[in-house]
């Protein structure tokens, strides 16, 4: 079905631009009438109704794009979470084992192991312990914000700054706790070096075997080691989420 050309009175009236006011046919393009009016019949569909074009065009290539980049971080989190709740786990079901044989044995009356020194690194290793079942549960946590994060439900998907927040205080958590397990291994460490290189320590041995350094007091040294270890790890995952969300 072939439009009318709009009138003059009409260009005025509907705001159409300037180029449409004359409209003197040509011979020449007499042939070409069918695709002229074509041309002005996009032009005017185009003047009718700019914004709703352009918002259109600039929507629909974004979702696609916003959408596999959430995935994408919903997957970094899945994983990233689940590897770090393992290694702290395994270590720090490790390093408790080893502290609670330890703490066990130098109930012993007489052992050379009960000391001011010790006690206090052994305490600061239990701390550093309970620290890290802090971290353990928040990287749990990481997995759930990323299983929240490809929610069909958009209610349920975490806000970024609630995210940026909970990643802040896993390192807040680990960083806490490999300062207090460091200080709880030099304690330690302190206290065997000066069993082992006081001057008495040759004779003493000879006489009183609880004054020799044990198997079980370095297995407190590796606990520690290996509770530094997890808190690192958690440092490292909170830092790698923090930077992939940050560039997102």
């Amino acid at each position: 079905m072939a439009l009318r050309s709009p009138s003059k009175r009409e260009v005025k009236k509907r705001g159409f631009p300037d180029i449409v006011k004359s409209q003197k046919e040509d011979p020449k393009t007499k042939g070409t009438r069918g695709k002229n009016s074509s041309c002005l019949r996009v032009t005017v569909s185009f003047n009718q109704a700019p914004s709703t074009l352009v918002h259109s065009m600039s929507q629909t290539p974004d979702a696609p794009s916003s959408s596999s980049t959430l995935r994408a971080i919903a997957q970094t989190f899945r994983l990233t979470g689940w590897i770090s709740f393992w290694i702290q786990l395994v270590l720090g079901v490790v390093s408790s084992i080893i502290v609670l044989l330890f703490a066990i044995f130098n109930q012993r009356t007489g052992s050379s192991s009960n000391n001011p020194g010790t006690g206090f690194g052994v305490f600061l290793a239990i701390s550093g312990l309970v620290i890290l079942g802090g971290g353990i549960y928040l990287a749990y946590r990481y997995t759930r914000i990323g299983k929240q994060l490809v929610s069909s439900n958009p209610s349920n998907r975490p806000r970024k700054s609630e995210t940026v927040q909970v990643l802040r205080l896993g390192l807040w958590v680990n960083l806490a706790g490999t300062l207090v397990t460091l200080l709880g291994a030099q304690a330690i460490v302190g206290t065997l070096v000066a069993r082992s290189i006081s001057p008495q320590a040759i004779t003493t041995q000879l006489f009183d075997p609880t004054r020799i350094i044990s198997g079980l007091d370095m297995l407190v040294v590796q606990a520690n080691t290996n509770t530094v270890s997890a808190h690192f790890a958690g440092l490292v995952a909170s830092l790698w989420l923090l930077n992939r969300i940050n560039r997102a």
